[in-house]
């Protein structure tokens, strides 16, 4: 039964998410549950069933990907309609996918370790070499400058500024990715974080070299 209801959901997500390209795509979505049952495996704790679904349908109201949250919402509620699961299951995952975005920075007390778990699967592929491709993504797809060195540093800021704000992707990665790690739940993800880090920390000083001349 639990089988029929993934690949009903993995069915769901492709449909919508198949041809973003914002970064929030199928494979973005199918790496984040990969890590998640991973980071379980390594824990030894959660429910696999609960972290696979909630991975599969994270993006599925996020906001950036909807007109208004409210059809975000919609959509979910009315997949959920289609399937077959206990109220308490369906609330669990609603709670996760409710709780886990970054939005500006903003710290959302996480209940339950599915949701720990879910949270920094999602925001592994945020950093490193794919978390570096999907900054570039997103950032050419609302428009944003690579780089403009007369723009600020964002540090404290609203999520209306955070989504709407004036930035550009070099400045994504202080407002944001470089501080993904020091905010991870897991023990499975900071090790894996490691590594990634430092990859964003090289492609920026490769950048700035590059940038200024300084490699010629």
């Amino acid at each position: 039964m639990k089988d029929l209801l993934i690949k009903q959901t993995e069915k769901f997500v492709r449909n919508e998410l198949g041809e973003d390209a914002t970064g929030h795509d199928w494979y973005h979505v199918d790496r984040v549950r990969r890590n998640a049952l991973h980071i379980c495996k390594e824990e030894r704790f959660g429910d696999p069933f609960v972290i696979e679904m909630a991975s599969l349908l994270h993006d599925i109201p996020d906001e950036k990907l909807n007109k208004t949250v409210e059809l975000g919402r919609a959509k979910l509620d009315s997949f959920f309609k289609t399937i077959s699961v206990p109220d308490e299951v369906k609330e669990h995952i609603i709670q996760i996918i409710d709780t886990i975005s970054y939005k500006g920075g903003r710290k959302t007390k996480l209940k339950t370790i599915e949701a720990k778990i879910v949270q920094d699967a999602d925001r592994l592929d945020a950093i490193g070499a794919i978390g570096i491709a999907r900054a570039f993504a997103y950032g050419g797809k609302k428009g944003q400058p690579i780089f403009d060195p007369a723009v600020q540093v964002r540090e404290e800021i609203s999520l209306e500024e955070y989504r709407k704000g004036k930035s550009t992707s070099i400045h994504h990665f202080y407002e944001k990715l470089l501080k993904l790690k020091d905010l991870l739940n897991t023990e499975t993800a900071k090790k894996i974080a490691e590594k990634r880090q430092e990859m964003m920390l090289s492609f920026l000083d490769q950048f700035y070299q590059e940038w200024d001349g300084h490699d010629l």
